[in-house]
C-alpha cells in the first residue's frame, strides 16, 4: 500500500498519523538511507530504513505468534539498543502500547509499574534485566513472556516464558509466511487517536503515574519541533539518555520517524563521550549536568596543558565571550573582532568542539534544570547553537523553545508551535497544545486535577512572562514557600544557583516555615578530587574528602557568592543561606533520595537525615550521623560520619523584599 509523501521528511501528515505508517513509508521512499547505528565491540553496525522495517516486521509477527494482541502493554527495559527501539515499533504495529522502564531501576521499583500498566510481555536488554524480572515475577504475575537481546550469561536459564529476540523473530518470519497480509493490515489499521506509548513520571512525591500519549500527541509535537528548527532527514543524533524518559522518546524515536534522520546508539554508558566524538551529531540534547561535566573535563585538561597553551586558551576564550555569542546570533561585530575570532576558531574553538564531539552541531538543547549562565555562554561563544526548552511528559516535551537569535540564560523561550500558555492567578504556568496527554492510566482523579475539560494542563511550576515575551520559571509551585519572616523562599532557584559551580553536584535547600534558609551539599567527586590532588591533599574517598576543612572553605566561598547574588534580588534577597553542610555521602536513586531522572526528593531527604536537619537549625558545629546505604550488588550497610555544619556570610539586601 503506497502512502503519498509530503513535507517535512517526505510524509503526508494527514495519512501518516502512526509510527507503523511512518516506518513503512520510510522503507518505501528512503529505504537505502541509514536509519540506525549501534557500536558493538568497537565497530559501528548500521541498518537502513528498509532493514529496520524488516526487523520490526519479524519481531511484531513473533510477538503475535506468542499471543500479543491489540491493547497489550510491552515493557521495554535496557540501554539504548536498536532492538529495543524496534520493539517499541513492533508493539505499535500490533496496536499494542510500549511501556519503557528506567534501566537502572532496582527490581522492587519495577513492580509498581509492571503491575499498574498490566504488562503481559517484556523485552529486555541482557542478563541483568532478566534477573530483575525473575526476582519480581511472583509479585508481577501478569507477565507471560520475557524476551532478551543479549544472550551472554543466559545459556543455562531454563524458563518456559524466557526466550531470545532472535528466536522470536525467527518464529515471526514463519508466522508472516503462514499469515500473508496480517502484518500490513495490522500496521496500517491504526489512527492518530490511538494510544501510541505510555511513559511513567519520576514520582517525586509518590508512586509514578502512567502518562498515556496518543500517536497524535507524539507525532504532531515531533513534527512541529522539526518545522520550527528546520531539521531534515540528514540529521545525526546520539541516543544515550534513558528510553523511559520522554525526551529520548521524542528526540531519538518520534522525530527520527517523522523526519527520517539517523539515530546512533553508543556501545555503553562509559563510552558515550568517545562515541559522541566519532559520530559528531548535528542535533543533540543533554541535561545541564552533562554540559557541566564536559566543561569540567575541559578545564581539568587545561590545567595539565603547558603555560603557552593555557595563555592561548584563555586569551581566545576571553575574546569568544565578548564576540562569539554575538556572531552566533547574527549581531553586528567589528571586522577586527571577526578576524580574531576566526583565528581563535582555528587554534582553539574548532579543536575544542571536535574534542567535545560537537563539531558538526546544528542545534543543541538543554532542559530539566536551569543551566549556569557562564556554562551556557561558554558553549555559545564556541559557536555551538545551544538553546533551552521547557517541557513535560504530559505535554510531550515541547512547551517553550528559545528562538534563534533570542537566547537568554534566564528564560526558557517562547511558546512552541500550536502551544498556548497562560499564568494562573497564583503564578502557576498552564498550557494547552496538540501534545497534551490523553490521561493518567487508571487514575482519573489525578487526570482531572492536572488537565481541565478544555485541555489546559497545570504544570505545577511557578513562572511569569518577561518583558521580551519569554517565559521565566521560578520554581515548582508547590515548593515555593515562605520563611517565618514572610520572605519568599524558592528552593529550586537556590539549588540551581549553587549547582552552577563545577565543584557542587547536588543541593537540597530548606527554609519553608523556618527562620532562615539552609542547604545540604554534595560535592562533585571528580572536580573536587582533581582540585585536591593539585594541592597535595590526601583523601581516602568521598566521605573523607567532603569532610576536609579546605573543601569546606572552598564550598563556603561558593555559598557566599550565591548569597551576594541573592542580596541583589528584590524578591529573594532575604532568603540567603545562613547555614550549610556537606553531606557525607552522595545522594543516590538506589537509596530513594533522588528519582531516576535525578530530581531530589526533598521531603524524604529531610526525614532521612533528621539529625542533620536539626543541626542546621541550631548552633551545633558537628553532628554524628549513621546512614543505611544500598550497594550496587544489593547488599546494605551503615555509613557513619561526623558531619560539620557551618555558618555562611550573608549580605545586606540591595533592595528589601516587598
Amino acid at each position: 500500500m503506497s502512502l503519498p509523501p509530503n513535507q517535512p521528511g517526505g510524509q503526508n501528515s494527514e495519512v501518516l498519523d502512526t509510527f507503523p505508517k511512518l516506518l513503512l513509508n520510510h522503507a518505501k521512499v528512503r529505504g537505502d538511507k541509514i536509519a540506525m547505528r549501534e557500536k558493538d565491540l568497537g565497530i559501528w553496525q548500521s541498518w537502513t530504513w528498509s532493514e529496520v522495517a524488516d526487523e520490526v516486521r519479524a519481531l511484531a509477527c513473533g510477538l503475535a505468534a506468542l499471543g500479543f494482541k491489540s491493547g497489550d502493554k510491552l515493557a521495554i527495559i535496557g540501554d539504548n539498543r536498536p532492538r529495543l527501539y524496534w520493539a517499541m515499533a513492533a508493539a505499535q504495529c500490533l496496536g499494542g502500547v510500549p511501556v519503557p522502564l528506567y534501566q537502572d531501576s532496582v527490581a522492587e521499583e519495577m513492580i509498581y509499574v509492571l503491575d499498574n500498566a498490566d504488562v503481559r510481555f517484556a523485552i529486555v536488554e541482557d542478563q541483568e534485566q532478566v534477573d530483575k524480572l525473575l526476582e519480581v515475577k511472583e509479585k508481577a504475575p501478569k507477565i507471560e513472556h520475557i524476551l532478551f537481546d543479549d544472550p551472554r550469561g543466559l545459556r543455562h536459564y531454563d524458563y518456559p516464558f524466557l526466550s531470545s529476540i532472535d528466536k522470536a523473530q525467527e518464529q515471526g518470519r514463519q508466522y508472516d509466511e503462514a499469515h500473508p497480509g496480517f502484518f500490513d493490515q495490522s500496521a496500517l489499521s491504526g489512527s492518530g487517536s490511538d494510544v501510541g506509548i505510555m511513559l511513567y513520571t519520576s514520582g517525586t512525591t509518590g508512586n509514578p503515574k502512567g502518562v498515556v500519549l496518543t500517536n497524535d500527541n507524539v507525532i504532531i509535537t515531533a513534527r512541529n519541533g522539526i518545522i520550527r528548527e528546520g531539521l531534515t532527514e540528514n540529521e545525526e543524533v546520539l541516543a544515550y539518555l534513558p528510553m523511559a524518559w520522554v525526551g529520548d522518546n521524542l528526540f531519538s524515536y518520534a522525530q527520527s520517524y517523522v523526519a527520517g534522520f539517523t539515530i546512533n546508539c553508543p556501545e555503553s554508558g562509559a563510552t558515550v563521550l568517545t562515541d559522541l566524538r566519532e559520530i559528531g551529531p548535528t542535533y543533540y540534547f543533554a541535561p545541564p549536568r552533562v554540559y557541566e561535566n564536559m566543561l569540567t573535563q575541559v578545564m581539568i585538561r587545561m590545567e595539565d596543558a603547558s603555560k603557552i597553551k593555557q595563555k592561548m586558551f584563555h586569551y581566545f576564550m576571553d575574546h569568544a565571550k565578548s564576540t562569539g555569542t554575538r556572531i552566533l546570533d547574527g549581531k553586528p561585530v567589528s571586522l577586527m573582532d571577526r578576524l580574531i575570532y576566526k583565528l581563535g576558531n582555528f587554534f582553539v574553538y574548532g579543536p575544542l568542539r571536535d574534542v567535545l564531539g560537537l563539531g558538526r552541531i546544528k542545534l543543541a538543547y538543554t532542559a530539566g534544570e536551569a543551566i549556569g549562565p557562564e556554562i551556557f555562554d561558554f558553549y555559545r561563544s564556541l559557536g555551538i547553537n545551544i538553546k533551552q526548552l521547557y517541557g513535560q511528559t504530559e505535554g510531550m516535551v515541547f512547551i517553550c523553545v528559545q528562538p534563534d537569535g533570542e537566547v537568554y540564560a534566564d528564560t526558557v523561550g517562547t511558546p512552541a508551535i500550536d502551544v498556548e500558555i497562560k499564568i494562573d492567578d497564583n503564578g502557576e504556568v498552564l498550557y494547552r497544545s496538540p501534545g497534551v496527554f490523553h490521561s493518567y492510566y487508571k487514575n482519573p482523579e489525578s487526570t482531572a486535577k492536572t488537565k481541565t475539560d478544555d485541555g489546559w494542563v497545570f504544570t505545577g511550576d511557578a513562572g511569569f512572562f518577561a518583558e521580551n515575551g519569554h517565559l521565566k520559571i521560578i520554581d515548582r509551585a508547590k515548593d515555593v514557600g515562605k520563611l517565618n519572616n514572610g520572605t519568599l523562599f524558592a528552593p529550586k532557584y537556590i539549588e540551581n544557583k549553587l549547582k552552577f559551580f563545577s565543584f557542587i553536584k547536588e543541593v537540597v535547600a530548606f527554609g519553608n516555615e523556618r527562620d532562615y534558609a539552609s542547604v545540604f551539599i554534595n560535592i562533585d567527586l571528580e572536580a573536587v578530587g582533581n582540585w585536591a590532588e593539585r594541592r597535595n591533599l590526601a583523601y581516602s574517598g568521598y566521605t573523607d574528602l567532603a569532610n576536609q576543612d579546605t573543601v569546606y572553605d572552598m564550598i563556603q566561598e561558593c555559598v557566599e557568592q550565591v548569597n551576594l547574588d541573592l542580596s541583589k534580588d528584590p524578591l529573594l534577597s532575604n532568603s540567603q543561606i545562613k547555614r550549610f553542610l556537606v553531606l557525607h555521602k552522595e545522594l543516590d536513586p538506589d537509596d530513594g533520595e533522588l528519582t531516576r531522572t535525578r530530581k531530589v526528593r526533598r521531603n524524604f531527604i529531610a526525614e532521612r537525615y533528621g539529625p542533620l536537619m536539626g543541626a542546621l537549625y541550631s548552633d551545633v558545629a558537628v553532628q554524628h550521623v549513621e546512614t543505611q546505604v544500598k550497594f550496587e550488588d544489593g547488599r546494605t550497610g551503615v555509613l557513619t560520619a561526623d558531619v560539620k555544619v557551618r555558618n555562611a556570610k550573608t549580605f545586606t539586601p540591595v533592595k528589601a523584599a516587598s
